[in-house]
């Protein structure tokens, strides 16, 4: 199960109400919670949450396999950035 992660807007918009609205749903749901580095708070959505953002992408006229090989060629150039050695530690082959 992929691990999704949404700020309070983004999880408000998912579940059509505001940020504190789901923040506080993020509370009673008891879901998983981290303020990120760049200072915003993040949630883990759970498997009925994420499988309501993943019909959503279905649902929209969103080019999926556009935006599934843009990531691709994202990971491909981040590691042709890292040397040899880096590219073997962060797949935790160390």
């Amino acid at each position: 199960m992929p691990q999704i992660w949404m700020t309070y807007d983004e999880l408000g918009a998912l579940c059509a109400c505001g940020a504190m609205e789901a923040r506080n749903l993020a509370i009673n749901l008891s879901l998983d919670r981290r303020r990120s580095r760049d200072g915003t708070t993040r949630v883990k959505l759970d498997l009925a949450l994420t499988a309501r953002f993943l019909a959503s992408v279905r649902e929209s006229d969103f080019d999926l396999d556009c935006a599934i090989e843009a990531l691709h060629n994202t990971h491909r150039q981040m590691a042709e950035l890292l040397s040899p050695a880096e590219l073997h530690n962060r797949r935790g082959l160390a």
